[in-house]
């Protein structure tokens, strides 16, 4: 199981929070990128990020919790250190279009669903996916609870893959803990997003073995 951390809720500040996680050995630094109009909350620009990861070497997954993230694509591009741009389903008119994008640059592409969207919105799309991101929570707020409903979409994403041969991971994000994780491990989930339960606690290292 690959482990990301988001750092939307934390205890110490920014710096010193961003430097732990990239000494740990987390897979990937999870970054919630937020406009204010998805979801209700706004926090970085894309300016913001490239400062922010100057200096850090771990790979990063950025999830564009916002409208028209066609904008951001370019800019990510140009980031070393961004490995996926994962958007969200509901966030565009035509999520195909932004796909298309981020797969004509070296990054990733992903896409998030809220857990009230169905799977069967994305399955045109996921022969071009690399990412499926499954929201467990409402997008845009940390310590939030887990929703054991969406198990049986990591069960279906699975199914799908292996009888098209698709290549995409199954990332869950939202009310991880050592718990939640092996639920969705057990679903067929290859990664999971995990904020508070590490970020809140004295040791970052031992709590991501835990989700593994």
């Amino acid at each position: 199981m690959k482990v990301g951390i988001s750092f939307l809720t934390i205890k110490e500040d920014l710096e010193t929070t961003l430097s732990k996680i990239d000494e740990s050995s987390a897979d990937y630094i999870h970054v919630d990128m937020m406009d204010g109009i998805f979801v209700p909350n706004a926090n970085y620009t894309v300016s913001d990020i490239k400062k922010m990861f100057k200096n850090i070497n771990k790979k990063l997954d950025v999830h564009m919790m916002m409208c028209s993230p066609n904008k951001y694509v370019k800019e990510f591009a140009k980031m070393s250190n961004v490995e996926y741009l994962t958007l969200h389903y509901e966030s565009h008119r035509r999520p195909i279009d932004v796909i298309n994008m981020i797969r004509h640059t070296p990054l990733k592409v992903g896409i998030a669903i809220n857990p009230e969207t169905k799977v069967s919105h994305i399955v045109p799309l996921l022969n071009h996916i690399d990412q499926v991101l499954v929201m467990s929570v409402k997008p845009g707020k940390g310590g939030q609870k887990f929703m054991d409903e969406i198990l049986y979409k990591i069960e279906t994403l699975k199914d799908i893959r292996e009888e098209n041969g698709y290549h995409y991971i199954i990332s869950v994000d939202g009310g991880i803990n050592a718990e939640t994780a092996k639920l969705v491990k057990d679903a067929g989930a290859d990664m999971v997003v995990a904020g508070s339960y590490v970020c809140l606690s004295d040791n970052y290292e031992e709590k991501i073995n835990t989700l593994r």
